[in-house]
């Protein structure tokens, strides 16, 4: 018994065969292009404190590494949800929890921004001994696991370099040597941005005055608002935060006292916040500002997850590796300032000039006389 198969039908069956041939052809010729990122199928969770990923400093500059990594911009994000999330915790009390939910979640990392994070993740880590974690801001954690990448930064050099920029600027313009600092909450890495702020400044006007105010919140700008109003009314030349949003009080009120006519200055930090400063015909309130690349922390990080060469180790970022400094374009800096300050950041990448990122060290090296309080800790 035989079937007997006529030419249209033996034609349809051949057309039939090349288009599976050609599909499956099609479906691997496809894999061959996909770009790196999405043939790994790296996936990432960012937790944040109560200010998230729209405080325009810390958080964004973290977030814009991450929607970078994946070919996106923070204003376009367009694999958000599928490849990348975030989640805001309002409080601290909320870390441990969500630093669970995070976890249990299948990410192919779990990233966590600044030094607050650090017991929850000192808790929540070795119970997860599978997934990775990447904190900015903390080193030294215990990690038995050997699951956490740790980034930290040479916070006081950019500060050094941000404090002598205002006292040349204050110099040239022979304002009063008067400067303020409001710090965010307490603790070793804001003491790093405030020494190292104040050493600049007094490397350039060993004379000045320089006070200091902790807002002890990451998220109330309107703490900052009051003191920055208080200080310029005092004579107060140019206040810098290091407070995430809670600094943009002082920028506000920058912008509207220059807006009056008044010649002072808002320093912008971890992102260029020069956009933050602007007021009328393209005029910004920003001095300049300490960039803290975050934004590469957290790249760095997922590259390393999605070429397997993740490991639980402390990466250093200074001036040295542009980890951190000024930005590429200061419009309010005159060339002859910023000359000075290039001078200034090649002797610290030198070892010529070495920048204090304690309280001791700075009392130490016999900075704090007369007219100076320093209200940061070490711990």
């Amino acid at each position: 018994m035989y079937i007997k198969i006529r030419f249209p039908m033996l034609l349809t069956l051949l057309m039939l065969v090349s288009l599976v041939m050609f599909a499956c052809n099609k479906k691997e010729a496809d894999v061959d292009v996909v770009p790196d990122s999405e043939e790994v199928q790296v996936t990432v969770r960012l937790g944040t404190d109560a200010s998230g990923v729209d405080d325009k400093s810390f958080n964004a500059s973290a977030w814009r590494g991450i929607t970078r990594f994946y070919g996106d911009t923070p204003e376009n994000p367009l694999k958000q949800g599928s490849h990348y999330d975030y989640i805001i915790s309002n409080n601290t009390d909320k870390y441990v929890s969500n630093l669970r939910l995070m976890s249990e979640g299948g990410y192919s990392l779990v990233i966590v921004t600044g030094f607050t994070w650090a017991d929850a993740l000192s808790q929540v880590a070795p119970d997860y001994p599978q997934q990775k974690f990447m904190i900015v801001d903390v080193a030294g954690l215990p990690n038995d696991a050997k699951n956490i990448m740790e980034v930290i930064y040479a916070e006081e050099q950019g500060a050094f370099l941000a404090g002598v920029a205002a006292a040349l600027q204050a110099k040239e313009v022979g304002a009063e040597p008067k400067f303020g600092f409001i710090g965010g909450i307490p603790g070793a890495v804001i003491t790093h941005f405030q020494v190292g702020y104040m050493q600049g400044i007094l490397t350039i006007s060993p004379d000045a005055e320089i006070l200091d105010y902790y807002a002890n919140d990451w998220a109330d700008p309107a703490k900052a608002k009051i003191q920055a109003e208080a200080w310029f009314d005092s004579g107060v030349y140019a206040i810098f935060s290091a407070a995430g949003s809670t600094g943009n009080g002082a920028i506000q009120v920058a912008k509207e006292s220059r807006q009056r006519g008044r010649d002072v200055w808002a320093i912008g930090v971890d992102s260029d916040q020069y956009g933050e400063g602007l007021y009328e015909e393209g005029k910004s309130a920003i001095l300049t500002s300490m960039i803290k690349r975050v934004d590469a922390a957290t790249e760095l990080a997922l590259m390393n997850v999605r070429d397997e060469t993740f490991q639980a180790e402390v990466v250093r970022l200074d001036l040295a590796n542009s980890g951190v400094g000024l930005p590429e374009n200061n419009p309010n800096l005159s060339d002859a300032i910023l000359a000075e300050v290039k001078d200034y950041e090649q002797k610290v990448i030198n070892g010529e000039i070495v920048v204090d990122n304690t309280v001791a060290a700075f009392i130490s090296a016999g900075h704090l006389g007369e007219g100076l309080t320093i209200l940061a800790r070490d711990d």
